[in-house]
């Protein structure tokens, strides 16, 4: 059985930046959802150079 991956981990890639937008996504508030789409938003620029683990790990199921 395959997990489902929430789509914004088509943008955000490391593992680094996954376990800190799941944190900041687990916070209420405004200013935390101030930090979340600041944070998306530098994660997305950061990580446009870096190859999605995903399809290395999809890839090789075949």
């Amino acid at each position: 059985m395959k997990i489902k991956k929430p789509l914004i981990y088509n943008w955000i890639k490391t593992p680094c930046g996954r376990a800190k937008y799941t944190d900041l996504a687990a916070r209420r508030g405004f200013i935390s959802f101030i930090r979340l789409n600041w944070f998306i938003f530098f994660a997305i620029l950061r990580d446009l150079k870096v190859a999605n683990p995903d399809h290395f790990e999809e890839s090789s199921d075949s």
